[in-house]
């Protein structure tokens, strides 16, 4: 069966994670004392929140899908709460509580894109259960927003906050509160998992509240908020200002095998790879594909040359000086959330547009908008509320033991690559070096990997985010989550973690599996052996370090 990868945090909600319900609760009856502990909590008191409901939901069986059997996970106690601390503020918070076997631990999951929902939590949540966590995830207190789609929140600056800042630390004391109620003792260990608003999420809580979780594994993460919505504004300007901007999903394999073979010749990739190894040190310019005749899919037109280099620069200002990132060579992909989808509006609006509103209301065009001129605005409205995780320190969090785990796929066309490894040199620069840092936190850079999993590269090593499928192993090889939770307990460091590429057409069969190093190590070719084991590689600091 063929296989097509979707962008796991803003696609949870139309795949087969859907919010389990009453009608389970009722297939098959859990044990007494649970199904009463469970109903209790709806009485339960706490400052600002309501529990709306608390229903047992029998267990899941395992299911075989792209990479084999998937384990189920055991019946549960779900609560729904919503905590309402001051007006404007409705954070909603779901609590999946294992009705037996529970191991002391709690675990926070993230939301993505603008949030609204439950569902995009449900992956991580699963897996939680599957370990014997209690499991909570938030709505981020926007709803009615959908993840694509913020228009609902314009005029609603302290749902913004919530959005920003925080609706994770409410999710997570909360989420505490109820476990300890429900248990009646309190849980020794927390851990959070979450990718792209997920991701944010995550650093916020390291940043910001450093006491609510001994581990934290994120990716994608987005930090900038305003100017990675601005660097999507900017490539949809770039592909629709003029006709004949707009690059085709022809154009865009046209691109894409280029700047491959490209980098390929400069030694940032491997022959027969359909991915770039090292985007961040490649120079590709798409004026080489520029038509010298007549205009064909063998080539770019001027305009689509132009298009392709404001996708690779990102926002610059009138100077043409770069002011945030742009996307890396091996991204052009004509794949849900790839580069087809910015060059299109969502809902008559470029993609995540619904922030520009905020600041200038419904009647907003992005015809009209100007970066040098407006950008400023949006800055001097929204930076002290959406942007923290552009701010802050890991000191107290990593001065207490905490443990952080970032990832992210150097194909993403969402959320900018440059800015995780920029973020990880700046709190290097301020904890006294990268290895010092390395005891606490660690970014791995995927090749090939687009927002959150999928793309043409090894992106199954998370068993947390549901698509990409399960690595094939969950252990501390080839799953970061149980790299994390190992890193917290006993102090192993992941000093590599073996990413997977199952086939698209026979379930289970790997077709490649690759090494992820910690930044800025880099997986480097042995020169002989197969190019698809990843024992034949090795993690290797650049010659520039």
């Amino acid at each position: 069966m063929k296989r097509t990868y979707r962008a796991t945090l803003l696609t949870a909600a139309a795949i087969a994670w859907t919010a389990p319900g009453a009608a389970l609760a009722q297939s098959r009856k859990p044990a007494p004392d649970a199904a009463a502990r469970c109903a209790a909590l709806t009485g339960l008191k706490l400052p600002d929140t309501t529990i709306t409901s608390a229903v047992m939901v029998p267990p899941k069986p395992a299911e075989t899908g792209i990479a084999g059997d998937t384990p189920g996970y055991p019946a549960f106690c779900r609560v729904v709460a919503r905590v309402r601390s001051e007006p404007g503020s409705d954070i909603g918070v779901e609590l999946w509580l294992p009705a037996q076997g529970w191991t002391g631990v709690f675990h926070g999951n993230g939301s993505g894109g603008f949030a609204g929902t439950f569902a995009l939590g449900y992956s991580g949540m699963a897996e939680g259960l599957r370990r014997g966590f209690a499991t909570a995830t938030t709505d981020a207190g926007t709803a009615p927003a959908s993840p694509l789609e913020g228009d609902a929140l314009i005029g609603q600056p302290r749902k913004w906050r919530d959005w920003g800042r925080l609706s994770t630390h409410v999710m997570t004391t909360t989420g505490k509160a109820i476990t300890r109620a429900y248990y009646g003792e309190r849980a020794r260990k927390s851990f959070y998992t979450g990718c792209s608003t997920g991701g944010q999420m995550g650093l916020i809580e390291a940043l910001y509240y450093p006491d609510d979780y001994d581990g934290i594994l994120v990716g994608a993460p987005v930090m900038n908020r305003t100017w990675g919505h601005a660097a999507v504004l900017w490539n949809y300007q770039a592909a629709n200002r003029t006709p004949g901007s707009t690059l085709s999903d022809n154009k865009l394999k046209l691109l894409n095998n280029a700047a491959i073979a490209t980098c390929s010749r400069q030694g940032h990739g491997l022959p027969g790879d359909r991915f770039i190894s090292d985007p961040m040190q490649c120079k590709f310019d798409p004026k080489v594909l520029q038509c010298t005749g007549a205009a064909s899919d063998s080539c770019l037109t001027e305009s689509e040359v132009a298009t392709a280099r404001a996708f690779y620069s990102g926002p610059t200002d009138r100077n043409g000086k770069p002011t945030y990132f742009g996307w890396l060579p091996g991204s052009e992909m004509p794949d849900t959330f790839g580069w087809s989808f910015l060059q299109k509006p969502v809902s008559g609006q470029p993609p995540f547009g619904s922030l520009f509103k905020w600041v200038f209301g419904t009647d907003w065009d992005w015809k009209g908008f100007d970066f040098d001129r407006d950008m400023p605005i949006v800055d001097a409205q929204l930076d002290p509320i959406v942007n923290d995780a552009t701010r802050g320190s890991l000191a107290a969090f990593a001065a207490r033991g905490g443990k952080l785990i970032v990832f992210h796929g150097l194909a993403d066309t969402l959320v900018a690559p440059g800015q995780s490894a920029a973020f990880f040199d700046r709190h290097a620069a301020q904890m006294g070096g990268m290895s010092k840092l390395g005891g606490s936190a660690r970014l791995f850079l995927a090749p090939g990997m687009m927002h959150c999993g999928g793309g043409t590269g090894p992106d199954a090593f998370n068993t947390t985010l549901g698509i990409p499928p399960r690595p094939p192993s969950d252990d501390t090889r080839h799953d970061l989550f149980s790299a994390l939770i190992a890193w917290t307990d006993q102090g192993q460091a992941p000093d590599r973690i073996v990413a997977t590429r199952f086939s698209s057409e026979d379930a289970g069969r790997i077709d490649m599996q690759r090494p992820l190093c910690p930044y800025p190590q880099r997986a480097v070719y042995r020169g002989f052996g197969s190019i698809h084991a990843a024992s034949n590689f090795r993690c290797e600091l650049p010659s520039d370090r």
